[in-house]
């Protein structure tokens, strides 16, 4: 006999790189665990519709601009759940209006919440690596320490480079990421495999929210406040904001500052990696000025 199937829509709440969690009461399915705003889909609306109606009534805010994040299937002993994602940004204005017991969580600190088990691949797709290495040689992916991705920069990809990305496990091909005019030419195999696509700034400038691949994390490359916005918009993931200081290979490049990086990254609504003139150790300094990583070359 099949399993009867049911259509939830969830929300995903952005604040300064933040995430919005409430509690599941016993008497709910799956109850006792952690949750993200949402519920089901009713006949009469279309996933984000129910998306949307179901924050106002559980959260308090009326939200209109929503960018489609996932959809994910996970089957129960009993049902058959299709999880429809969506996320938007709060801001600063509306954080009075959320009820409780709805609150803030750090994406590391989602990890060590008990969610049930269909929102296990969300949170991991939330969590974002520290440490970004910025590298021409893909032979790197094999010595990267645990919590650090790999940003493939290649400029076109040789059929020689194909063929070791070809021999990269999936967990290697997890940690790497890739520019999205060379993941758009990968074999499908390949391109299931890979987790985080990057974009350069023209690349985020051109970008609406329909242009976005659906699936995969999408990381922008910002140099200025005007990019920063555009990414956010559009609905990318994660930003490279640089260079914050000075670097060999463009010692004359201006530099942002860590006061002006600071500035932007604290009212950012989702993570931002400070890249430019920096190495691993500075990770602590870099989140006190609103970082969420470090990403760099040489010094990586």
């Amino acid at each position: 006999m099949s399993k009867p199937v049911v259509n939830v829509a969830i929300a995903l709440l952005f604040h300064q790189a933040k995430v919005l969690v409430g509690w599941r009461t016993a008497k709910q399915h799956q109850g006792n665990k952690y949750e993200f705003p949402g519920g089901k889909v009713e006949q009469s609306e279309t996933a984000e519709q129910a998306c949307r109606r179901e924050v106002f009534e559980e959260v308090g805010v009326d939200l209109e601009q929503w960018h489609s994040f996932d959809i994910i299937q996970h089957e129960y002993d009993d049902i058959v759940v299709n999880l429809h994602l969506f996320y938007a940004s709060v801001t600063t204005a509306q954080l009075q209006d959320i009820q409780q017991p709805w609150a803030w969580y750090r994406r590391d600190q989602l990890r060590n919440l008990n969610f049930p088990k269909a929102n296990q691949a969300i949170i991991e797709r939330l969590y974002w690596s520290p440490y970004i290495k910025i590298s021409e040689n893909l032979h790197e992916i094999q010595h990267i320490a645990p919590e650090t991705l790999l940003y493939w920069r290649i400029d076109e990809l040789q059929t020689s480079q194909l063929q070791q990305l070809a021999q990269l496990t999936s967990a290697q091909l997890a940690k790497l990421i890739i520019n999205i005019e060379i993941w758009e030419g990968l074999p499908s195999e390949i391109k299931k495999q890979i987790f985080t696509l990057h974009f350069k700034q023209y690349q985020v400038m051109q970008l609406n929210t329909q242009k976005l691949p659906h699936g995969v994390r999408c990381l922008a490359a910002c140099h200025d406040l005007a990019a920063l916005q555009k990414a956010q918009q559009v609905g990318c993931e994660a930003v490279f904001l640089s260079p914050v200081l000075a670097t060999e290979s463009h010692p004359d490049t201006a530099t942002l500052g860590w006061t002006q990086f600071s500035d932007w990254a604290a009212h950012s609504t989702i993570p931002v990696f400070a890249l430019g003139g920096l190495k691993p150790n500075d990770l602590t300094f870099a989140q006190q000025h609103h970082a969420y990583g470090v990403a760099g070359i040489r010094a990586f």
